[in-house]
Protein backbone atom coordinates (compact mmCIF):
# COMPACT_ATOMS: atom_id res chain seq x y z
CA UNK A 1 0.00 0.00 0.00
CA UNK A 2 1.32 3.83 -0.73
CA UNK A 3 2.02 5.89 1.61
CA UNK A 4 0.06 9.40 1.06
CA UNK A 5 1.02 12.77 0.91
CA UNK A 6 -1.53 15.17 1.24
CA UNK A 7 -0.82 18.69 -0.76
CA UNK A 8 -4.21 19.87 -1.22
CA UNK A 9 -4.56 23.51 -1.05
CA UNK A 10 -0.86 24.04 -1.70
CA UNK A 11 -0.10 25.98 -5.24
CA UNK A 12 3.80 25.79 -6.70
CA UNK A 13 6.20 24.88 -5.99
CA UNK A 14 4.89 23.34 -2.83
CA UNK A 15 3.54 20.21 -3.56
CA UNK A 16 6.73 19.13 -5.52
CA UNK A 17 9.02 20.46 -2.76
CA UNK A 18 7.05 18.06 -0.34
CA UNK A 19 7.21 15.19 -2.33
CA UNK A 20 10.29 15.14 -2.82
CA UNK A 21 11.07 15.31 1.21
CA UNK A 22 8.45 12.45 1.55
CA UNK A 23 10.43 10.72 -0.80
CA UNK A 24 13.99 11.03 1.09
CA UNK A 25 12.37 9.02 3.81
CA UNK A 26 11.22 6.07 1.99
CA UNK A 27 13.13 3.05 0.84
CA UNK A 28 13.59 2.05 -2.60
CA UNK A 29 10.43 0.47 -4.40
CA UNK A 30 8.08 1.95 -2.20
CA UNK A 31 5.35 3.95 -3.51
CA UNK A 32 3.91 7.43 -2.37
CA UNK A 33 0.14 8.86 -3.36
CA UNK A 34 0.35 12.43 -3.78
CA UNK A 35 -3.48 14.54 -3.80
CA UNK A 36 -3.06 17.93 -5.07
CA UNK A 37 -5.21 20.53 -5.93
CA UNK A 38 -2.98 22.62 -7.80
CA UNK A 39 -3.07 22.08 -11.78
CA UNK A 40 0.32 21.64 -12.34
CA UNK A 41 1.30 19.73 -9.67
CA UNK A 42 1.05 16.21 -12.02
CA UNK A 43 3.52 18.18 -14.91
CA UNK A 44 5.94 19.30 -11.68
CA UNK A 45 5.92 16.09 -10.09
CA UNK A 46 6.53 14.26 -13.14
CA UNK A 47 9.48 16.35 -14.33
CA UNK A 48 10.63 15.79 -10.76
CA UNK A 49 10.41 11.84 -10.94
CA UNK A 50 12.04 11.67 -14.50
CA UNK A 51 15.42 13.87 -13.03
CA UNK A 52 15.98 12.14 -9.80
CA UNK A 53 15.46 8.72 -11.02
CA UNK A 54 11.72 7.83 -9.63
CA UNK A 55 8.87 6.01 -11.55
CA UNK A 56 5.73 7.84 -12.63
CA UNK A 57 3.22 5.83 -11.97
CA UNK A 58 0.42 8.07 -13.46
CA UNK A 59 -2.29 10.92 -12.39
CA UNK A 60 -5.60 11.18 -12.65
CA UNK A 61 -8.56 14.15 -11.25
CA UNK A 62 -11.10 12.89 -9.19
CA UNK A 63 -13.93 15.98 -8.11
CA UNK A 64 -11.14 18.22 -8.21
CA UNK A 65 -8.06 16.84 -6.87
CA UNK A 66 -5.44 15.33 -8.74
CA UNK A 67 -4.06 11.63 -7.13
CA UNK A 68 -0.47 11.19 -8.38
CA UNK A 69 1.21 8.07 -8.10
CA UNK A 70 4.98 7.66 -7.95
CA UNK A 71 7.54 4.73 -6.92
CA UNK A 72 10.61 5.35 -5.24
CA UNK A 73 14.30 4.73 -7.55
CA UNK A 74 17.52 3.41 -6.24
Amino acid sequence: MAEELDVKGLTCPLPVLRAKKRMRDLAAGSELRVLATDPGAPRDIEAFCSAAGHAFLGAREEGGVFVIDIRRGA
